[in-house]
């Protein structure tokens, strides 16, 4: 277990009856990396819990909350209700504050996640917004435990848990409803941090505990996994997927973390920061964006600030990196320099490398998911 922003978070189990501590620190595989790549494993071929219960959670109500959300989402957040969306917040600068989620759960009532690092940050954001708009913020991480429950046979299992229809018709990706598990009411997203089919649970945390039982008794009939922390950087990474105050921070544009396709351009009444994204967007292609590398060997690891070279030259280095179980070598996010703009062709023409601890090792660089870049699994 390890500290993650006041909260004990499991970074790997110990399968019965291994023990789980730490022998020996080391920059090469641990006598646990085995352990880590079950439980990544698990989550691509099988179905894993994951406790993510640190994670912010804010309620905003008001019959203003929709606009006032909306104003500070580059994506549109106040659409159909019962939906998610994925969506970052700017400064009038088209830098980002802040990445995350809201759902709709009706039109004077919305549920905010953001990662446990920006928590203080996303609430003083919309204290600093809401001006005397009817609009209410409550910080309610406390009172909800947070489960996910991610992988193919995630919709098995959950259907055994419930009374309610988790078809992927009745329950589609993006959907957000109540359900009911055992004798506890549950808010469950149909969303993914991993690259998944998979459900992100809200409980109250009374009835957190309840709900824990009821699904580990279900999982044992599909082979559910508990997976730590490092399985989710693993996974998170070969899917590209980007963590504000990790990989991204307030130095980046929106475009140059390669995030355009959250931002809606055209919904009525704009966005704050939208002047800025749409002055970058027509100054041409851009020569700094945040890349996907993947090592071609499989035995080095990275971990942060590995320089990354193009045809001998270093352009970057890797802001966050873990290891690809299913790729088959150490991957990151770099964000890259250049004196061209970056695109697909560019990217392709270069020879990558990236300097391990001295040694320099072949690497592919992609602004695409290394891992499903077309969605197919998470939409199953």
């Amino acid at each position: 277990f390890r500290d993650v922003s006041g909260w004990e978070g499991a970074d790997w189990y110990a399968p019965s009856p291994a023990e789980a501590k730490i022998t020996q620190h080391s920059w090469t595989r641990q006598h646990w990396f085995p352990y880590w790549e079950a439980e990544h494993r698990a989550a691509r071929e099988g179905v894993i819990l994951m406790d993510m219960s640190f994670m912010s959670k804010f309620r905003v109500e008001g019959r203003d909350a929709g606009k006032f959300l909306n104003w500070i989402s580059a994506n549109n957040v106040d659409g159909a209700p019962d939906t998610i969306t994925y969506t970052q917040w700017l400064d009038e600068y088209g830098k980002l504050q802040a990445d995350l989620t809201v759902t709709k759960l009706d039109d004077e009532r919305f549920f905010v996640v953001a990662s446990d690092t920006v928590h203080r940050h996303v609430e003083t954001w919309m204290k600093r917004h809401v001006g005397d708009q009817h609009a209410f913020i409550c910080d309610v991480t406390g009172g909800y435990g947070q489960i996910n429950i991610q992988g193919p046979r995630s919709r098995e299992l959950m259907q055994s848990l419930t009374s309610a229809d988790m078809s992927n018709e009745a329950f589609p990706f993006r959907h957000a409803r109540e359900i009911d598990i055992g004798f506890a009411r549950v808010m469950c997203i149909r969303i993914t941090y991993l690259g998944e089919l998979g459900y992100e649970l809200y409980i109250p945390s009374e009835q957190t505990l309840h709900v824990y039982d009821r699904i580990v008794s279900a999982g044992a009939k599909v082979g559910l996994v508990h997976a730590g922390l490092k399985s989710l950087a693993s996974l998170r990474m070969e899917k590209g997927y980007r963590d504000y105050g990790h990989d991204i921070d307030n130095t980046d544009s929106l475009l140059e973390a390669g995030l355009g396709f959250a931002a809606d351009l055209k919904k009525p009444g704009g966005f704050l920061g939208k002047d800025a994204v749409v002055a970058q967007k027509a100054a041409g292609p851009l020569a700094r964006k945040l890349v996907q590398i993947l090592v071609k060997d499989p035995e080095p690891m990275l971990f942060h600030a590995e320089i990354v070279h193009r045809d001998g030259k270093p352009v970057g280095y890797i802001r966050a990196a873990s290891y690809g179980h299913t790729l088959g070598g150490a991957v990151g996010l770099a964000m890259i320099n250049a004196d061209a703009p970056i695109d697909g062709k560019w990217l392709e023409a270069g020879r990558w490398e990236v300097d391990i601890a001295g040694v320099l090792y072949p690497a592919v660089a992609s602004l695409k998911p290394l891992f499903d870049p077309e969605n197919k699994k998470i939409k199953a």
